[in-house]
């Protein structure tokens, strides 16, 4: 599997737009398609493997899936991971023949998903940096009255800091992606040390992502219950990535639909309550 230069223009262009804030929009750029979940179809259609793209953002979704940025702090940029890793570990899955719905496939998806990440942050900081200089101008043009000018600080400028740190490191890393990954396999064979710690890690790492989720939404001992239903779930049917998404979707749908009529059962009963009283005024005046 290669990258072209087309694709890796188009994956380049997804990497500006859902940079965070992201030229496409905090909601539709950072949030939808800097996940990894989105970004895995897209490398997937891109590189033309749909199941492959779908199965790597699955599995690096589960290591960022409780990621928060609280005051503009960014441990991992999960745009580098979705639109450099995930195309780098598909070419890594078919360099070393590896079934991406395997564990090991799984394993060797997250490694390169995180060591990615990491490199992404540098890049995020990057763009935030030179972003300053356009909002330095455009502080600037408010003190001279020159208002028709600021839309260039929102719509025009920061595309060149996308382009500098989003656009043209994406190009490079996926076009230099293969010779790399061929380099690592010869260097690191499947039986060897390396390697085999590097499938250890990156098995953990989705433990990671689960472990910081269950720290922020856990408030008692029965809110295990689901999470430990859906392993065992999963564990007994054999359902891999894609299908356990599906059926916690099912189970979110009807959790949130359960937690709607809650809501409106004390509202129903103190509007049921009021047109009582006024029922028994009325009867009293009468």
């Amino acid at each position: 599997m290669s990258i072209n230069i087309i694709q890796a223009i188009i994956l380049g262009l997804f990497a500006s737009l859902s940079s965070m804030p992201g030229l496409g929009g905090t909601s539709i750029g950072n949030y939808t398609l800097g996940r990894p979940l989105v970004g895995g179809l897209i490398c997937g259609i891109v590189l033309g493997d749909i199941p492959t793209g779908i199965l790597v953002g699955c599995a690096m979704q589960v290591v960022y899936i409780a990621l928060v940025t609280p005051g503009g702090t960014v441990s991992a940029d999960v745009r580098a991971v979705s639109y450099i890793g995930i195309p780098l570990a598909m070419i890594a899955l078919k360099s070393y023949g590896l079934d991406p719905a395997s564990a090991e496939g799984t394993a060797l998806a997250t490694s390169f998903g995180t060591m990615v990440g990491t490199i992404g942050t540098v890049l995020f900081y990057g763009t935030a940096t030179m972003n300053l200089v356009w909002q330095h101008m455009g502080w600037a043009w408010v003190d001279k009255r020159e208002y028709d000018k600021l839309p260039l600080v929102d719509y025009v400028f920061p595309w060149i800091s996308h382009i500098c740190f989003s656009l043209i490191p994406t190009v490079a890393m996926c076009m230099a992606g293969e010779p790399v990954v061929n380099l690592i396999k010869e260097k690191l064979p499947m039986d060897g040390i390396p390697m085999k710690t590097l499938f250890t890690v990156g098995a953990l790492l989705p433990c990671v992502g689960i472990a910081i989720l269950l720290k922020q939404i856990v408030r008692n001992v029965l809110d295990f219950i689901p999470y430990l239903f859906g392993f065992t779930l999963a564990a007994s049917m054999g359902l891999n990535l894609v299908a356990s998404t599906v059926v916690a979707g099912l189970f979110a749908i009807l959790i949130f639909k359960l937690k709607m009529l809650e809501l409106r059962k004390p509202a129903a009963a103190s509007s049921g309550a009021a047109v009582d009283n006024g029922w028994d005024d009325d009867e009293e005046d009468i």
